[in-house]
């Protein structure tokens, strides 16, 4: 967003502010997300709210607000929907204060309580997977887990990497990939997926019991899905290393959880074909955010990235994209691209 279009949307945002008799509020910009949308908390006397910011020729706000509509009636805490300007894309949220997981972990809380509860909202979650309600979402099917795949090709590895792929060798990788997907016919519950459910979306709302301490953000993007996608997001984390232990043991839980729900083998089957489509696609998103709009704070995530990749595509259901990428990118390109983070 250039200095007009930004003093532009300041002026938008201080008439929604008066519209909803806020016009004396402090208002203090938060940290922005891998998106166009910013965020505001707006503070009056004892009351706190945050503001949507989301430019309607680049970001919708309805899906937020039917989502979050949905969320806090399956009883989770997501943040309330308390005023909206659809028309210029603003909302004023109910305001869950400022302890992320990132936080809470980073200032020693019990990393096994946390993961706990947030694997039991998952399983939870899946427990809906029946509801009528959901049926408004759209499906996350074959065709959008290719598209998303395929940034990793146009954004990671020829405009990144600058790595020549034809067209020919494009088609190839999207051969590779339908073939790897099929594997996600067996033994995947389609249920509601957040899809950015990790820590920097989590909250620890210690004011509240239950399921309803974890608190859920940046869910706009939910589909009808993978039930193996939202565990993938959790324990397969771009942002931050899960010990093995933790994350066997989180597993552990999920299964005993959903109990015959699922078929543990198909299951994690799925698990490491999307835990692969996720981490590839991941990479052309940090990528484009770097090279398109100049954001370069999550290229220091890559090299767990590639830990990730290789980990899930050593399983024998991917062995057409890791063909795929032993003849297209070469190993020492791969090793030359994590050093230059470990010297940074």
């Amino acid at each position: 967003m250039n200095a007009h279009e930004s003093e532009k949307r300041l002026l938008l945002l201080d008439g929604f502010l008066k519209a909803n008799n806020l016009s004396g509020a402090n208002v203090s910009p938060l940290a922005d997300d891998c998106s166009f949308r910013r965020y505001f908390r707006v503070s009056e006397h004892d009351s706190s709210f945050i503001v949507m910011d989301a430019p309607p020729d680049q970001e919708e706000i309805t899906p937020f607000m039917k989502i979050s509509k949905l969320l806090n009636e399956f009883g989770y805490s997501a943040p309330k929907v308390l005023a909206a300007d659809t028309k210029n894309g603003f909302l004023i949220l109910e305001d869950f204060g400022n302890t992320t997981y990132t936080k809470a972990l980073l200032a020693n809380e019990d990393e096994y309580y946390l993961y706990c509860l947030a694997i039991d909202l998952l399983i939870d979650i899946g427990n809906k997977k029946d509801s009528n309600a959901i049926e408004f979402l759209p499906v996350y099917g074959t065709s959008k887990l290719l598209e998303e795949v395929l940034l990793f090709v146009d954004w990671y590895l020829i405009q990144r990497l600058e790595i020549n792929i034809s067209g020919r060798e494009r088609e190839s990788f999207i051969s590779a990939w339908s073939s790897c997907l099929q594997g996600l016919a067996d033994g995947s519950r389609n249920i509601l997926v957040l899809r950015d459910y990790h820590v920097d979306n989590l909250m620890l709302l210690s004011d509240r019991n239950g399921l309803n301490a974890c608190g859920l953000l940046d869910f706009q993007d939910a589909v009808i899905g993978h039930a193996s996608y939202d565990l993938v997001s959790l324990l397969q984390d771009s942002r931050r290393d899960v010990n093995p232990s933790l994350r066997d043991r989180m597993l552990d839980r999920y299964f005993n959880g959903v109990g015959n729900a699922v078929n543990k083998d198909a299951f994690m089957k799925s698990y490491y074909i999307i835990g692969a489509q996720r981490a590839l696609k991941v990479f052309g998103i940090f990528a484009r955010q770097s090279l398109k709009y100049g954001n370069d704070q999550y290229l220091a995530h890559i090299p767990r990235l590639w830990q990730h990749s290789m980990k899930n595509l050593s399983f024998p259901q991917m062995e057409p994209v890791q063909d795929w990428l032993m003849n297209n990118v070469s190993e020492k390109v791969i090793k030359a691209e994590i050093a230059s983070f470990e010297r940074d």
